[in-house]
């Protein structure tokens, strides 16, 4: 390890004291990790609060095998020491990372090959609502669904981080964007981000809606979150030969589907986790985010969608908020 700065022992990071609600994340000490070989040490500024933190905290999403047991999957920040081999970045550079784990806290380390510059103009807190959502979004939409410029996106959860950064990644590669939400301030707030139309799920039928604004051919491509009843209601809403790419089943993995419309409609039904996956297939997203996603912040087509900020040691108050499904974009976490 090739330190350049004096380093403490120590360091504070949220832990969880046992599975439950936001009240079971504690401040506490930790030792400060070491980088291994090929990653980064970050003293972290901020980090990004996201779903599968939840599920980590309620004790239905454990971290994969090596992953850091405090969660946090996504932070800003500056380097300030190399593991042997890392060659990408130098101590003193800013970055934000994707993360398996360990970014609620004052220091983490990332694979360098997961790490991007925080770009020209954006803040550590925007930095910090970059990496999970522009991974998730440029793999799921772009790689896995193969949206195109003129073809219709249904996206739930249009509000959330991912549902904002998708309606601007969307559109600004030419697609038309339909985002469901569960109010109509949530609607108001993605067609200001750019969304073609707003269906508030709690008040109206999302199939007739698509239906109607794509005079009855359905969405091309559908990035959905929910899963449970909206498995059937997805295939209903899919246009002819649509793809459909699902990245959490908040509302339960299983569910009594008609597959005759699979069939008759050739549909394609794929899906996919980020966390897990080997570091050279998250080094791939990562360069064509470089490649496809960074330039739109530098021309202000896009830029992260920040809702609250909270201070580390409120970790708590940062997951009550999400909990509350109030928040539009990301809910981050400033570190001291």
């Amino acid at each position: 390890m090739s330190v350049a700065v004096a380093l403490p022992e120590t360091m504070t990071a949220i832990t969880i004291a046992a599975p439950g609600g936001p009240e079971v994340l504690l401040p506490g000490p930790r030792p400060v990790p070491a980088p291994a070989p090929g990653e980064l040490l970050v003293k972290v500024e901020a980090a990004g609060v996201n779903r599968p933190d939840v599920m980590q905290r309620k004790g239905l999403y454990p971290p994969p095998p090596g992953a850091s047991d405090i969660p946090g999957l996504e932070i800003a920040g500056t380097v300030v020491a190399l593991g042997e081999g890392a060659s990408r970045f130098k101590v003193g550079d800013r970055i934000c990372a994707l993360v398996t784990g360990g970014g609620y806290a004052q220091y983490c380390t990332t694979h360098e090959a997961t790490a991007l510059p925080i770009p020209d103009g954006l803040s550590a807190v925007e930095a910090a609502a970059l990496p999970e959502t522009v991974f998730t979004v440029w793999s799921n939409i772009f790689e896995r669904g193969a949206l195109k410029a003129g073809e219709t996106l249904l996206l739930h959860g249009g509000a959330s981080g991912i549902g904002t950064t998708a309606i601007q990644l969307a559109k600004a590669f030419g697609a038309r964007v339909i985002v469901t939400v569960g109010s109509d301030e949530k609607a108001a707030a993605c067609l200001k981000l750019g969304a073609d139309a707003a269906v508030n799920y709690k008040t109206q039928d999302f199939v007739a809606e698509v239906k109607s604004f794509t005079a009855g051919k359905g969405a091309n491509v559908i990035l959905d979150m929910i899963g449970g009843p909206y498995i059937q209601k997805n295939y209903e809403a899919a246009a002819q030969d649509g793809r459909i790419v699902q990245i959490a089943f908040q509302q339960g993995a299983k569910a009594e589907v008609d597959f005759m419309r699979l069939m008759l409609k050739r549909l394609t039904h794929t899906g996919s986790t980020l966390r897990s996956r080997p570091v050279a297939e998250k080094a791939a997203i990562s360069a064509a985010v470089v490649e496809h996603v960074l330039p739109l912040i530098a021309d202000g087509r896009f830029r992260p969608v920040v809702d609250a900020t909270f201070p580390l040691s409120d970790a708590a108050g940062a997951h009550a908020r999400m909990d509350a499904s109030a928040h539009v974009g990301k809910i981050v976490l400033t570190v001291e």
